[in-house]
């Protein structure tokens, strides 16, 4: 089970990884080739399709990315609430009850916008828009599944400001 927790991390690294190579091969095409093929009277290399992997790179880095701040507790909290031991213990479930409809939400409205958007495909590389808003669905699962693990078994390196 271990192993299956690193599996998101692991294809966060991925896509930020492939993320900064499209955004390098992007930055060559642009800057480099196109004086190149406009100095040898040659047609440009067309790179439209550096964006779309970028956004859909993005979408999925930053939806992934955000569960996974979720799991770690690597997200901005302000303790302005000074609550007894079991007090925090309860807001902290309502908030993770929270984070997890909200997690439930952005799949669900994900699923609708791959179903309506299933027919259309992107310019460049005319890649099924499903897959853009496919983010949508799995960042959304992953956040309810693990706002909801915070809920029934909160990280033993969890320490109270109490």
């Amino acid at each position: 089970m271990k192993y299956v927790a690193l599996i998101p991390k692991f294809v966060v690294s991925l896509l930020l990884v492939a993320a900064i190579i499209n955004l390098l091969v992007g930055v060559f095409l642009r800057y480099v080739m196109i004086p190149v093929t406009d100095w040898l009277d040659l047609d440009s290399i067309p790179f439209t399709w550096v964006e779309e992997v970028g956004e859909m790179l993005l979408a999925y880095l930053t939806l992934i990315g955000a569960a996974i701040g979720v799991r770690e507790r690597a997200h901005f909290t302000l303790h302005v609430l000074h609550l007894s031991p079991r007090g925090l213990l309860m807001a902290e479930r309502v908030h993770f009850a929270l984070i997890a409809a909200m997690g439930v939400l952005v799949a669900w409205f994900g699923v609708r916008l791959c179903i309506l958007n299933s027919t259309l495909a992107t310019p460049g590389l005319e890649i099924n828009l499903a897959v853009l808003y496919g983010s949508a669905v799995v960042g959304g699962i992953l956040l309810a599944i693990y706002a909801i693990s915070m809920i029934v078994a909160p990280p033993a390196h969890h320490s109270s400001p109490h």
